[in-house]
This record gives C-alpha cells, sequence and structure tokens, in this order.
C-alpha cells in the first residue's frame, strides 16, 4: 500500500514524499510476509516464555504475589542515583509512587500481558496492536534500568507495528483485518451490502 505525504512551500507549491519501492514492498507487500512471520515467532516465543514463567511463579502471581516486582523496582531504584543515573528521576518516581504500593496488581498485570502478547504475535492476531505493548513494555523495562533482550525485541516490534498490514499474513490477521477492518475504514462484517466494494483492503497484493 503506497503512502505520500505532501507539504507546502512558503510559495504556495505543493512537494509530494513517497514511500521508497523497497519500504512499500517490505511493509506493505504480502510476498514478504514470511520475514514477519519469522520475527513474529521469535518474539511471540520470548514474550509468551517470559509470561508463563511469570503466571507459574508464585513471586508474581501467586501467594506471594508482587514479591519478585518489589525486588525489581527496589533494584531499580538504586540505580536512580550519581550523576549519571541508569535511571531517570522521574521515572523513579513513578516506580516508587504508583508501581511499588500496588506491587500484586502490577506483578498480574505484567504476567498476563507477556503473556498475551506472545500469544498473539505468535498466532499473528492484531499484530500491530500486540507489537505496540510489547515494545511499551520493553521501553519501561529499559527505563527500569534492565538491558537484556529489550533492545533486540524494541527494535523488532517498531518493525512489526510498521508493517502491521502484513505481518499477520501468515496467521489469523489474515482474516482477522479483512473482517474486522480499521477504525478508520470498516472491514467487510461492518459494511452493508451496497458497500463492500469499500470495505478495508488490507492487502493490496495477491500471492
Amino acid at each position: 500500500m503506497e503512502t505520500t505525504n505532501t507539504t507546502s512551500t512558503s510559495k504556495g507549491r505543493v512537494i509530494a514524499f513517497e514511500d521508497s519501492p523497497f519500504a512499500r514492498a517490505l511493509f506493505g507487500d504480502v510476498r514478504w510476509a514470511w520475514i514477519w512471520l519469522i520475527i513474529r515467532l521469535y518474539a511471540g516465543y520470548e514474550w509468551l516464555t517470559a509470561g508463563l514463567g511469570k503466571i507459574n511463579n508464585p513471586a508474581w502471581t501467586g501467594s506471594s504475589a508482587g514479591s519478585a516486582l518489589a525486588g525489581f523496582v527496589k533494584g531499580a531504584l538504586t540505580k536512580s542515583t550519581g550523576s549519571h543515573p541508569d535511571v531517570q528521576s522521574w521515572y523513579a518516581a513513578f516506580l516508587n509512587g504508583v508501581v511499588l504500593p500496588n506491587v500484586a496488581v502490577w506483578g498480574y498485570v505484567i504476567a498476563l500481558g507477556e503473556t498475551l502478547v506472545g500469544i498473539a504475535l505468535i498466532l499473528g492476531i492484531f499484530t500491530g496492536i500486540a507489537a505496540f505493548f510489547g515494545s511499551f513494555m520493553n521501553m519501561n523495562y529499559l527505563l527500569s534500568g534492565t538491558v537484556s533482550t529489550n533492545p533486540i525485541l524494541l527494535i523488532l516490534a517498531v518493525f512489526l507495528v510498521l508493517a502491521w498490514k502484513t505481518a499477520g499474513w501468515w496467521g489469523l490477521d489474515r482474516w482477522v483485518l479483512t473482517a474486522l477492518g480499521t477504525p478508520w475504514r470498516p472491514g467487510i462484517i461492518f459494511s452493508s451490502r451496497t458497500n463492500e466494494s469499500s470495505a478495508t483492503k488490507v492487502y493490496p497484493t495477491k500471492v
């Protein structure tokens, strides 16, 4: 799907900027969807295993829910001092004032969130939305001073968000997005019979 951005100059002339052929193919051509399948499965596996590990850990979601997260937060707060802290003061204030007093609730939210993102990416359903929330969690972990695989997963998630139209072609999005459409253009099931031709066409290239 081709994207064109326009801007006006001081003399009233309009200059059009189009995506490069490479970008159009990579992010909008279903013939390249196999690349996103590989990335999706890897990222989904990482999120799913992390989430299930927390769900099965009583320190996250069991009798001692929140204790593991409390230890993580306290460790992050120790990195918020010094001339060049790993954790910025504003984020330390968020951890100390919002997360730490409610660690049990946040423990469940994180465990379930990681699991759901992993399932969605593996199945290829609402791929762009799942990748967005995955990147949001990666950003929070990085802001907490934890590196691990977060930079890698963050980069992959950004690319999956950019490729949302085709990243789930080899997955459930192939049917779900066509049926539901987008907020700005309804899919088949939300279009009347007289307007079926205007339903969202998510996948412009046939295979």
